[in-house]
């Protein structure tokens, strides 16, 4: 599967390093330019390229960039994508450590991964934002294994919800749905399911337990 991946932070590293390694065509971007990305290229074998070629041809795209810098992306990033591209959104709103305010997030209400599909002018899925990125890495499981981690997706395209799901479960992690763009407050930041390291029982648990309140140390 082509791939693009626009961030090569901890999470865009790994995951370029794991689906490299499955066999799956990445193209990996990051703010500084290819240039920066030599040493994960010849690592992994990904094709590094300028964010505007990120995510031509590809099926897949994951945009793991801090939130603020979301607005920043090129004007029509996904236009040369597949018509039927699954766009995943790992990112999370820290108002007060890196993004500031952002007012139709704290004001209106939008959800994280809400408010980045309006600025991407595409829908998204919002996974691994609540991953650690060592986990990536390091806790992959067989199917049935009895130490398998599970992953909240939250989606309103329940097709590309489901070539996602898919994706984890090659990674080697089980999933839950958890819900809509809409019902994804339910992953964010300050919530029960967010940093959880358990298998799907605990984390549909977790996803049912969250308040809608954001907790203060995530809001402006």
């Amino acid at each position: 599967m082509k791939i693009g991946i626009i961030g090569a932070g901890n999470i865009g590293g790994n995951l370029t390093r794991r689906l490299t390694a499955l066999g799956h065509d990445v193209s990996v971007a990051n703010s500084r330019g290819p240039g920066t990305l030599t040493a994960l290229a010849e690592e992994t074998g990904a094709t590094p390229v300028p964010v505007e070629e990120a995510a031509r041809g590809a099926a897949v795209v994951v945009v793991t960039i801090p939130l603020k810098a979301v607005p920043d992306l090129p004007s029509g990033i996904l236009d040369g994508a597949a018509d039927d591209v699954a766009v995943i959104d790992t990112g999370n709103y820290y108002p007060r450590q890196r993004d500031g305010k952002i007012d139709a997030i704290e004001d209106e209400g939008l959800t994280e991964s809400r408010w980045t599909a309006r600025q991407l002018g595409h829908t998204v899925v919002k996974a691994f934002n609540g991953t650690y990125a060592q986990d990536i890495l390091d806790r992959a499981r067989p199917a049935g294994a009895p130490d398998r981690l599970a992953l909240p997706v939250a989606g309103d395209d329940a097709a590309a919800k489901q070539v996602v799901r898919d994706l984890i479960d090659e990674l080697g992690f089980d999933t839950v749905d958890a819900g809509t763009l809409d019902e994804s407050w339910r992953q964010q930041p300050g919530t029960p399911v967010y940093g959880l390291q358990e298998g799907r029982d605990a984390v549909t648990k977790a996803l049912a337990e969250a308040s809608p309140e954001r907790p203060a140390d995530f809001r402006a």
